[in-house]
Order: C-alpha cells, then sequence, then structure tokens
C-alpha cells in the first residue's frame, strides 16, 4: 500500500525528471564553474593559476574597456527597452482591431521573431547600408540624405537599436494575448459614458494589462544587456567600438583574448547588474501594477466593513 502511494506521488516528478537533469547539467552546473572560473588565471592553452578577487580588481581599477563597454550598453537598454516595448504594444492593439486579414497581419508581423540573428544581421547590413541601403534610399525619395549608419559612430548604436527592435513579435503576442482576456463589457460600458478610444485605452487597457508590462519590461532588460549575436555580425562592436557592447566584450575575453577566467568574472558581474536592476523594477512594480485580485480583495474588505 506505501509502496503504491510513494509511487503515485513520486510519479509527476519522474516526468520532470529530463528538465531537471537538464537544468542541473546545463544552467546549474556552468553557472557554478564560471563562478570558480572568476577567481583564476584561467588561459585557454596553459594551467589555470588562482588570482582570488585579482580579476575583478583589475576589472574594477585598470580595465577602461569594461567601464566603457558597460556604459555602451546602458546606453543601448535605455533606447531599446522603451522602444521596443512601444512597439510591441503598438502592433499588439493594432492586431487585435476587428478587422478584415488580421490573422495575416499578425503571422506577417510575428515572422522576423523566429529568423535567426545571422539572418537578422544580413537583411539589416542591406537595409542600413550606406550606399546602396533601402532606408536611406526611402529617404532620398522625401530629399533627406541619409547617414552611414553602420560606420558612422554617431549613428551605429542607432542602427543597431533598429534591427534588434525588428524581432519584437513574441513580446507582441505577449501584449496581444492579455489585452484579449479584457471583458468587453469594460469598454461597452466605457464608451456609454462617453470614453474616447484613447480615454479607454489608458484608462482600461494600460492599467489592466500592467502585469504584463511588468514582464516584458525584465525580460528586455535581460535580453538588452545580452545582445551580442546582431552586433557582433552587424559591427563587430565597431565603427572606433562604438557599438563593442559589454555582452561582446565579455565573448571577445574569452574566445578571442583566450581569458576565461577574466571573462567569467565579467560575466557575474553582468548577472550581478541584471539582478539588480530586476530588483529595482520588482520593487518599483507595487507603485504601478494593477492586480485584478488586488482589487477584488479590496472590495471584499469594503463591503465587509459595511
Amino acid at each position: 500500500m506505501k509502496q503504491k502511494k510513494f509511487l503515485r506521488n513520486a510519479t509527476p516528478y519522474f516526468f520532470i525528471t529530463p528538465w531537471i537533469i537538464g537544468f542541473l547539467v546545463f544552467t546549474i552546473g556552468p553557472l557554478i564553474l564560471s563562478l570558480g572560473m572568476s577567481f583564476f588565471d584561467w588561459p585557454l592553452t596553459s594551467d589555470p593559476v588562482f588570482k582570488g578577487f585579482g580579476n575583478y580588481t583589475e576589472m574594477f581599477t585598470k580595465d577602461t574597456q569594461f567601464w566603457k563597454s558597460l556604459t555602451i550598453s546602458l546606453k543601448y537598454a535605455a533606447i531599446f527597452v522603451p522602444l521596443n516595448m512601444a512597439i510591441a504594444l503598438f502592433l499588439a492593439m493594432l492586431i487585435s482591431q476587428p478587422v478584415t486579414g488580421v490573422k495575416m497581419y499578425r503571422t506577417i508581423f510575428y515572422i522576423p521573431a523566429v529568423i535567426s540573428g545571422v539572418a537578422v544581421s544580413i537583411i539589416w547590413g542591406w537595409i542600413l547600408n550606406g550606399d546602396y541601403g533601402v532606408l536611406n534610399y526611402l529617404l532620398s525619395l522625401l530629399g533627406i540624405t541619409g547617414p552611414r549608419w553602420l560606420v558612422d559612430p554617431a549613428w551605429a548604436l542607432f542602427a543597431v537599436v533598429l534591427a534588434s527592435a525588428f524581432g519584437v513579435g513574441t513580446m507582441m503576442l505577449i501584449f496581444y494575448t492579455d489585452i484579449k482576456n479584457i471583458s468587453i463589457d469594460l469598454y461597452e460600458a466605457s464608451s456609454l459614458d462617453g470614453a474616447s478610444p484613447a480615454r479607454q485605452f489608458f484608462s482600461i487597457t494600460l492599467p489592466i494589462i500592467t502585469p504584463t508590462i511588468l514582464f516584458n519590461l525584465i525580460t528586455s532588460v535581460i535580453s538588452s544587456f545580452q545582445q551580442v549575436t546582431l552586433v557582433m555580425l552587424l559591427t563587430g562592436g565597431g565603427p572606433l567600438k562604438s557599438t563593442y557592447f559589454y555582452g561582446l566584450y565579455t565573448y571577445n575575453n574569452a574566445f578571442k583574448h583566450h581569458k576565461l577566467g577574466y571573462a567569467s568574472a565579467n560575466a557575474w558581474v553582468m548577472f550581478i547588474i541584471i539582478l539588480v536592476l530586476t530588483a529595482l523594477i520588482f520593487k518599483s512594480s507595487s507603485t504601478w501594477v494593477f492586480y485584478e485580485t488586488e482589487a477584488k480583495n479590496g472590495k471584499k474588505k469594503r463591503g465587509g466593513k459595511k
């Protein structure tokens, strides 16, 4: 009897065992190993030598490129995150409208999200080319001389932001799913009260989807600091290292300069920065995120007092 009960209780864990093994081997294992490596001088071709906090000391006090790359990544995140979320929310509102062919538009808007980073870099390398690029050609039709997007330090970072915003499809669908779950009764009641579509968006839609905004905000911040593939293939960190992101800086330390221990320290600093930013976002969420369950509980409490 006890054996049958044990098997019944353990059955769910048997199903998730492959995931647990994969998580331990491919996530927790490398995480712990990289933490240990960060305390060593770990060249690729010789034995590691223990340095203690030497890698971290060098990073903060001697390596000027560390601060430059971190600043570039922060600038990129400050532009990319709000722009990415605004575009995704705008597209989600568009595809939630009852218009003819809306399913086709959903597919078209989502397709870029499933294209590989290599393909995206090739497409945007062609679009942003200063000599024969599509974007500069369209600007020329308006009488505007477009900049040399990828070779001008003043425009290269913004060019990477444009290319990165191309893949907003996943975030768009997350917003769309939440928007479609909003009760139509709320909009009908507000329409009877004379509320305009803009007023409905700011008074109904936006407050209700704030939990989704919180989720997308956090994932956008994380992805902005982990941007490597696109910038590596599009600009290579140039021109004049104007797009030398922190992720590319860490990658080059590991696989170009063969300083595995130092790159591990770089990665852990990135992890801590992302952790702090995520904690700050969560801390601030209590002032602007609306949860429907909290509203219901509030109504019950008020009803109880009466």
